[in-house]
């Protein structure tokens, strides 16, 4: 069994979903996850904040407007007037239920059912499309086997069972469509996977069933070494580690989510990044170990805060950055660098929602500097400790950007060092050249 994720500009027009069928359509079992159509979860955001600020006028008529276009993407998209009638009845369907919000008192658990109409009108519009085309597949709904548990993280023994349990009423069939993102919480109610939306949903759905690959498919093709957006010369990479993979996620790829390598790392299930525009493109396959010490790619990390505690009586003094980090803790805010000296620590923090309260209560260890708008650049690559020469390396690329903080040793797979923002582009355009001779 395969598992194809697909997102929302895949699935954002009438044309790009009658393109679906050439990748989806084949002998090969498989689940398809998709997100809700491009511009969707935003305009349902934008109908849960009018809810939220008791505006019913304005919600009304956004909801009208959204349905409006859902009523065009119907017309363009069936052919036959099975077809468009089921489409119609599926909108209608959908729409009432969300104008019937405006009518009650509005809640942030009614809000996330909100949010999940995205993907379950998504899903019933490609099925329904696949129907009229006399393709055999089956919607399978998310909300019957996706779950998390009491901590809001995916509860993988729970999705295996229920999965397995949905897919045994259908022998034979070889398709099956489901929506991304969407989940029920430990009580039952409607829910979303936050971090990494349906990434997170086809990973989860990959490791739950073992799958032989998991499909990410994206109108990029695959992970390049450094980002094009900022870079003009970069080149895909074909093959990476998961824990190449997590890093340059972590620190700025934005083309997969952290926290939706985890369970196929877990499961030991390949993940390939695939470009729906160029479908022959290689793309990148995540798992293959590291064929020889490398350097891989270059990512970056912005909204960086850097904080400084300079204190004398740190030399030698048992549990300082014990009581340094529990303020970190106190306040639910993840650190990402540190760096320690016998006089002071440094560390980074990319949530500086509660900057003000922490610094205070730093205060009391030493002398605090806060150094804002820093950018946290991440060499990725296989780093072996008995191999020479990495650090010089990247040093020698760096000699004409001045460097805040450096992170090395702590992984075999990442070098970190902190710059200002505004010299984040001269960075990875020296990192490209000093490394990758581009």
């Amino acid at each position: 069994m395969h598992v194809l994720k697909f997102g929302g500009t895949s699935v954002g027009s009438p044309e790009r979903i009658k393109s679906l069928l050439s990748l989806i359509v084949n002998d090969q079992e498989k689940i398809v996850v998709l997100s809700a159509m491009s511009g969707t979860t935003n305009s349902l955001v934008e109908i849960a904040n009018a809810l939220y600020s008791k505006d019913n006028n304005k919600a009304r008529t956004l909801i009208s407007n959204l349905e409006t276009n859902y009523n065009k993407v119907v017309e363009e998209l069936f052919s036959s007037e099975m077809g468009k009638k089921k489409g119609t009845e599926l909108v209608v369907e959908h729409f009432e239920y969300l104008q019937n919000f405006t009518i009650d008192l509005f809640t942030a658990n009614e809000e996330k059912a909100i949010l999940a109409q995205g993907e379950l009108l998504s899903t019933a519009l490609v099925q329904f499309y696949l129907e009229e085309k006399g393709v055999k597949s089956v919607l399978l709904p998310a909300l019957n086997f996706m779950r998390i548990d009491n901590n809001d993280e995916p509860d993988l023994d729970y999705i295996e069972k229920h999965l397995q349990a949905e897919l045994i009423k259908y022998q034979g069939i070889k398709l099956f469509i489901t929506q991304g993102y969407i989940c029920r919480n430990v009580f039952g109610e409607i829910d979303n996977l936050k971090r990494g939306g349906s990434d997170y949903t086809a990973t989860l759905i990959g490791a739950a069933l073992h799958s032989e690959e998991v499909q990410i498919w994206t109108d990029i093709d695959g992970m390049h070494n450094n980002d094009p957006r900022i870079v003009e010369k970069t080149f895909p990479i074909h093959e990476l580690t998961f824990d190449e993979a997590a890093e340059l996620a972590y620190f700025g790829a934005k083309i997969l989510h952290p926290t939706c390598v985890l369970p196929a790392q877990k499961r030991n299930v390949p993940v390939r990044l695939l470009n729906t525009m160029e479908p022959q493109a290689k793309g990148t396959l995540i798992g293959a170990d590291a064929k020889e010490d490398r350097f891989t790619a270059v990512a970056a990390k912005d909204g960086i805060t850097a904080i400084k505690i300079k204190s004398g009586r740190m030399l030698l003094a048992y549990g300082f950055l014990r009581n340094v980090f529990e303020v970190f803790e106190r306040y639910k805010t993840p650190i990402d660098m540190i760096t320690t000296s016998e006089v002071a620590v440094s560390v980074t923090i990319d949530n500086p929602s509660h900057l003000d309260e922490i610094v205070d209560e730093l205060k009391s260890f030493g002398i605090v500097e806060v150094d804002k708008e820093q950018t946290i650049v991440c060499i990725v690559g296989s780093f072996k400790q008995a191999k020479q020469g990495y650090a010089v390396k990247i040093f020698d690329a760096l000699k004409n950007i001045p460097i805040r903080m450096i992170s090395y040793g702590g992984s075999e797979n990442n070098v970190s060092i902190l710059v200002e923002s505004s010299r984040k582009k001269e960075t990875l355009h020296a990192l490209n050249k000093g490394l990758f001779n581009l």
